[in-house]
């Protein structure tokens, strides 16, 4: 066993900063956590399932804050730690890695510009996520992340001063809306505000909570951004130096700034109205800005939110399940200086994020109970990442160059693989396969190359040490792809399998089937 873990070190992460504490204690947010939850568990005579054994709960964690299934390595050195305190410890290292800063600015890229089959679209949405990983690198508050965007200069730079290329990074989210206020102002409130407003933007819908009028109240924060066509295309945008106010389509009137909360707002002369807007968005006292973000990062770890959907926050049709959790959340998240990794500490430290995702009782399989950890499709990319991870396939399209990732083009093994996928960047995946997305799984170039001896680095690792015995070669396997080690009746199975070479009469050739039933299994596809 030592020299496996010797072996797979070569594929570990590289080294991690300490973390840098400041604020509320997370570890009490964790504790609430698990008291409101477990009154409402109570109060439903439902019984929690035990605490997730540290090989579930460690790939569970890398894939909820690297995106990525946990290399052997690091599985290794995990099972074998005694310390009391490492759940906690790993949660920090991760939030400290350069895996935690690509995850979450791709899950908030794909918030703020949804994805789209479209190459200028997906164009823009990187440019996005490169802005957001700077923001993430820098632990730039979640309330100064918004404001900078949402008061992003849009007229060119002054004379002799040139653009940035963060503001440049940044004005792409304003091109993926076409610079227009009525655009700006439903991805504004759907994201920052966990309001879905556009529905109300032609008509008041009878089941809708907002009207017609309060989407345009919303939109004339954002009416001196003009968009430049050409050939019917936009590619730039224009800002006025005055004026807060935007006329409704169809309607022989205009109507003037409105907060959310119905407030009336006369913008003071010389102010920009989405300054204005921005200030109201990120106070302390919102009662919107901090919940609709609690209920995010819930949604993001648990795969079903405390208030689901998650842009219906105020929709009388979805009320919360957990209400005071909710109001507890987002009451700390104020309190900790809008710190989106103190969130993550508080949930992913909480008991409740720790829970099997077995079933062991009657009633947790209510999702919204949280009596259990629930399945969740990993998003096209992290299944991608998670098969090079596991097979030693360098994505040499996708590389950190500095504090950089490139992202290729199309025709690479990525972009096809995502185009398989239903082309849903950032879109989870469904527990049940699709029959093209199972084909790629299993017989598919890509998963060819990367399973078979010759091409995949893993396998040829696991051949080709001498030293290794057969139980040895599959224990590495199973700890490589799955985060485990094998079961004793899979140990039975597969030892007779690979030792008589299977249908080939080639050991090695048995150990690629082993590896591809792996990869192709339910238990490597899903986050549990």
């Amino acid at each position: 066993m030592r020299r496996v873990r010797l072996l797979l070190v070569l594929w570990g992460l590289g080294s991690f900063a300490g973390p840098a504490l400041a604020g509320p204690d997370p570890l009490d947010l964790a504790r609430r956590i698990d008291q409101r939850v477990g009154a409402t568990l109570k109060a439903n005579k439902v019984a929690a399932a035990p605490r997730a054994d540290d090989a579930e709960f460690l790939r569970r964690v890398y894939l909820d804050v690297t995106g990525r299934i946990p290399p052997a390595s690091e599985v290794y050195e995990f099972l074998a730690d005694a310390d009391p305190d490492k759940r906690r410890k790993v949660i920090d290292k991760l939030l400290a890695s350069n895996g935690y800063v690509n995850n979450f600015a791709a899950t908030w890229r794909v918030a703020l510009v949804p994805p789209s089959s479209n190459q200028q679209a997906a164009f823009l949405a990187n440019q996005v996520d490169a802005w957001l990983r700077e923001k993430l690198r820098e632990d730039v508050p979640y309330d100064v992340l918004a404001r900078d965007l949402i008061t992003l200069p849009i007229g060119a730079a002054p004379a002799g001063q040139p653009v940035r290329q963060q503001s440049f990074n940044a004005r792409a989210f304003y091109q993926a809306n076409e610079f227009r206020p009525e655009n700006l102002a439903s991805s504004v409130s759907r994201v920052f505000l966990g309001v879905k407003m556009e529905c109300a933007q032609c008509h008041n819908h009878p089941f809708a909570h907002w009207t017609r009028e309060q989407f345009w109240q919303q939109a004339a924060f954002f009416a001196r951004i003009q968009p430049q066509e050409q050939n019917g295309m936009v590619f730039n945008g224009t800002e006025r130096d005055q004026g807060s106010d935007i006329a409704i389509p169809g309607k022989d009137r205009k109507v003037s700034t409105h907060f959310l909360d119905g407030d009336a707002v006369a913008v003071p002369a010389g102010d920009n109205p989405r300054d204005v807007f921005a200030k109201w968005l990120t106070a302390k006292d919102n009662p919107f800005f901090a919940r609709a973000t609690a209920n995010r990062m819930w949604t993001h770890f648990f795969g079903t939110g405390l208030v689901d959907p998650v842009d219906e926050m105020f929709d009388d049709n979805y009320p919360p399940s957990h209400p005071e959790l909710l109001d507890e959340m987002g009451k700390a998240f104020v309190e900790s200086g809008f710190d989106l990794k103190f969130l993550v500490r508080a949930i992913c430290n909480s008991e409740t994020y720790q829970r099997t995702s077995a079933s062991t009782a009657p009633g947790q399989d209510d999702p919204t109970l949280f009596a259990k950890m629930n399945l969740k499709g990993m998003t096209a990319e992290q299944l991608f990442d998670s098969l090079c991870q596991a097979t030693g396939f360098r994505d040499g399209q996708r590389n950190v160059v500095g504090q950089q990732i490139v992202i290729a083009g199309q025709g690479t093994p990525r972009a096809e693989f995502l185009a398989k996928f239903g082309n849903a960047v950032g879109k989870k995946t469904e527990t049940e396969t699709t029959i093209l997305q199972a084909l790629a799984m299993m017989n598919g170039r890509f998963m060819a190359d990367v399973t078979s001896v010759e091409r995949s680095r893993t396998l040829a690792a696991v051949v080709e040490a001498p030293y290794l015995s057969t139980k040895e070669r599959l224990q590495t396997l199973f700890v490589t792809v799955l985060g485990r080690e094998m079961r004793a009746e899979e140990e039975a199975k597969l030892m007779a399998y690979v030792e008589n070479g299977g249908p080939a009469k080639d050991p090695n050739k048995a150990l690629a089937d082993v590896f591809w039933v792996l990869l192709n299994s339910s238990e490597f596809s899903l986050n549990h």
